[in-house]
């Protein structure tokens, strides 16, 4: 599948349409009271509170670089850096098996 094709376009927007109406029913159940007390703990990884703390998940994103890595994904240019991306998974495997063995 090619980005920015038809079907790709389609799926997209029913994806976002799905999402949206979720979204929505989410935030009224969550608006109204709830009669159980359940709580939870969450614990965050290093990399997740310092993407917390850094303002990175504001919810913005820089829409020309997107607007960049489709057209050079589509002209057949993108390179994947498969050393970069080994290197981040097994760091992320490593991080979750030391919050594992420490739990």
């Amino acid at each position: 599948m090619k980005i920015g094709s038809p079907e790709h376009q389609v799926a997209v927007s029913t994806l976002t349409n799905d999402r949206s109406a979720t979204g929505s029913a989410k935030k009224a159940s969550t608006t109204s009271p709830s009669s159980s007390s359940d709580s939870a703990t969450v614990a965050l990884s290093s990399a997740a509170s310092q993407l917390r703390d850094s303002g990175a998940l504001d919810g913005t994103f820089d829409a020309d670089k997107v607007a960049r890595i489709a057209q050079a994904i589509k002209d057949g240019k993108f390179q994947i850096n498969a050393d970069k991306i080994a290197d981040k998974m097994i760091s992320n495997a490593q991080e979750l098996l030391n919050n594992s063995s420490s739990s």
